[in-house]
């Protein structure tokens, strides 16, 4: 099968990191989508200062790469978002087959968003502003990332909504621990994920796994800092679901949390088929396992063997809390009482 470079620098970028290349990267993307042979757009080793801009599809080729061996910085003004959409930086929309790798790196810039989120300089009604993801893919079945770098983050690193077989791997993620809501990954209404062997260090959930997920595989994760590997986040809206979520082989340190289901107690969410296998680490908080079920559905078949978390700051006992948990746990320090042996 033939294969068709196209390199973003023949396509008008400049690369120099102050230069807007948005337009450049636009261009090589729509030949990119409009050949029928299997197309890889390739970003060099340079830096390239893109605004706010969405690749969408659907493309010709089943097939569609994207090397990225330079970096990707975002604008250090939240003025770049005025007239578009303040929810992602970079969106990757409908498209199958697509491939993302290198040694690329994207940067956020995110600090100026962290203190307020809000496009104003006004702190009123901040509570209702989000900042934008790093990348978001949506509707984007079979799709892979691999050996790429993402810093800094306005909100979260990677977004993953209405994806099909996903595949990410032998990624890097870091923000600082004191930066607000910057989730390493965060799963949305997404099925047969495979997360594996990949480092994140964050301010929030180092992965998440919210309603209409099903199929999540993560494996050979460190975490830390950050919140730990949660099923989180659900049911505030009604009824959720998430099932089979597995997760195994993983170190965290120093995170806030290190195994955690957390719903709203008044909501109708159902958790089931989650198992923690082979965790080991180090917690900030007392609490370093929680199981936070909803008060009227609960989580079934939740299995936690060989976990292993222990507290960072030695003096104090590590302890386990959950409501409305069922299922077993062998092998498991702190021991969860609520689940059976």
């Amino acid at each position: 099968m033939s294969e068709t470079v196209l390199n973003v620098m023949n396509y008008g970028a400049v690369g120099n990191g102050k230069i807007d290349d948005s337009q450049a990267f636009l261009r090589a993307w729509k030949a990119a989508c409009q050949t029928t042979h299997v197309p890889r757009v390739f970003i060099p080793n340079r830096t390239f200062l893109l605004k706010p801009l969405t690749f969408s599809g659907p493309c010709k080729s089943s097939l569609i790469y994207f090397q990225i061996m330079g970096k990707i910085v975002a604008p250090n003004s939240k003025n770049a978002w005025r007239g578009r959409p303040t929810n992602t930086w970079v969106g990757f929309f409908g498209i199958n087959g697509l491939s993302l790798f290198g040694s690329g790196q994207f940067d956020g810039q995110g600090s100026i968003w962290w203190s307020n989120p809000c496009m104003t300089n006004s702190a009123q009604n901040s509570a209702k502003c989000k900042a934008p993801a790093v990348v978001t893919f949506k509707r984007c079945n079979n799709l892979e990332i691999s050996g790429l770098t993402y810093i800094n983050p306005m909100n979260n690193h990677i977004q993953l909504t209405t994806c099909k077989n996903v595949t990410i791997s032998n990624i890097r993620i870091n923000a600082p621990e004191t930066s607000p809501n910057t989730d390493g990954i965060d799963i949305a209404s997404s099925t047969w994920v495979k997360i594996h062997n990949s480092v994140i260090t964050t301010g929030d959930d180092c992965i998440a796994v919210s309603g209409g997920s099903s199929n999540i595989d993560i494996r050979g994760i460190f975490c830390g800092p950050g919140h730990g590997i949660s099923v989180g986040a659900l049911g505030h809206g009604g009824y959720d679901v998430v099932e089979n979520v597995k997760v195994y082989n993983c170190t965290f340190k120093g995170t806030l949390t290190g195994v955690r289901i957390k719903t709203w107690q008044t909501s109708a969410v159902k958790v089931s088929d989650v198992s923690y296998t082979s965790i080991v680490g180090t917690s900030a908080m007392d609490t370093v396992i929680n199981l936070s079920c909803s008060k009227s559905v609960g989580c079934t078949n939740i299995v936690l063997d060989h976990v292993d978390i222990s507290l960072a700051k030695k003096g104090r006992k590590a302890i386990a809390t959950c409501i409305n948990a069922h299922g077993k746990a062998t092998n498991t320090k702190p021991a969860i009482k609520c689940l059976l042996p």
